[in-house]
């Protein structure tokens, strides 16, 4: 299926029988487009919808297996306006999202789908899950400008760490179950970025419902959302392997001729699997075996 905008899809929801978790990909430029809808279409998702503007091509079986919506990401607030509006239309529903590049990793997902896990979250009384956002780069700038390659994909095996988020009402305590992660490119780089966007914790899938709105800062309006776990044990938390950031330090002036490798002592091969992530401690089972 094939809408003008995201408008048109949530009017077409009221005789829409397809029931979540729906993927959201924000398609911000051309690159790994196919593969990162495959990706998530093996994970189980039910619905995959790309936002992508009209102008990009897609491969004819992804023409008939995922719902594109023309939706321009460069606009100020995209993925703020986007995600709330979907939120609105799909209350009760669970969403993930994403940009393209990007491949979301959760325990065991090589023999169970996202369906089971979010079946399992649910019974926890989780309306949410954390991630953490691990920055994926090319092992060999010199063969990859942009930073991409699948096949040679590195990420960082240490350098992560959390501080505990304050909350702007009283300075003096911290928020309850909340902490800022940092680590991976926007570390090691971060002079080239903005402090706003050093984190890479993200509510990467989560429960809509009325009234509730994602911030610009990957947090929503119910604080509830934004904790790492219920008050009572550690519950799953998920992996968004990411070449944003090594596209975006490498297409930006400031940063691009500053950078030749991204590759340090503490850099390991992607192996492309969730127990390479456990392992690094980058998500977690929880209760789930």
């Amino acid at each position: 299926m094939h809408f003008s905008g995201i408008d048109e899809y949530t009017k077409s929801l009221k005789d829409h029988e397809v029931k979540g978790p729906f993927a959201i990909v924000l398609v911000e430029d051309d690159v790994e487009v196919d593969t990162t809808l495959r990706h998530h279409i093996q994970c189980g998702f039910r619905e995959i919808l790309a936002l992508m503007p009209s102008e990009f091509d897609l491969p004819l079986d992804l023409q008939e297996t995922v719902t594109r919506i023309n939706y321009d990401m460069s606009a100020d607030t995209a993925m703020e306006t986007a995600i709330n509006m979907l939120i609105g239309a799909m209350p009760g529903e669970w969403l993930y999202y994403c940009y393209n590049a990007e491949y979301l990793f959760y325990p065991f997902c090589e023999t169970r789908s996202v369906v089971e896990m979010l079946a399992f979250h649910t019974e926890e009384r989780r309306d949410a899950m954390l991630a953490y956002t691990v920055d994926l780069y090319a092992e060999d700038l010199g063969r990859f400008p942009d930073a991409v390659s699948l096949e040679t994909a590195c990420l960082d095996k240490s350098g992560y760490y959390a501080l505990a988020r304050t909350d702007p009402v009283n300075h003096n305590h911290p928020k309850e179950r909340q902490l800022d992660f940092f680590g991976g490119l926007r570390w090691r780089y971060e002079e080239h970025v903005p402090a706003a966007r050093r984190k890479i914790d993200r509510i990467a899938l989560f429960r809509a419902k009325p009234k509730l709105k994602i911030r610009e800062d990957h947090t929503f309006s119910d604080e509830e959302y934004n904790t790492y776990a219920c008050p009572w044990h550690h519950n799953i938390t998920a992996a968004v392997c990411s070449f944003r950031t090594a596209k975006a330090l490498k297409r930006n002036p400031g940063s691009t001729f500053e950078i030749e490798t991204f590759k340090w002592h503490n850099s390991a091969p992607f192996e492309w699997h969730s127990r390479q992530l456990l392992d690094l401690g980058l998500m977690e089972p929880g209760q789930w075996f």
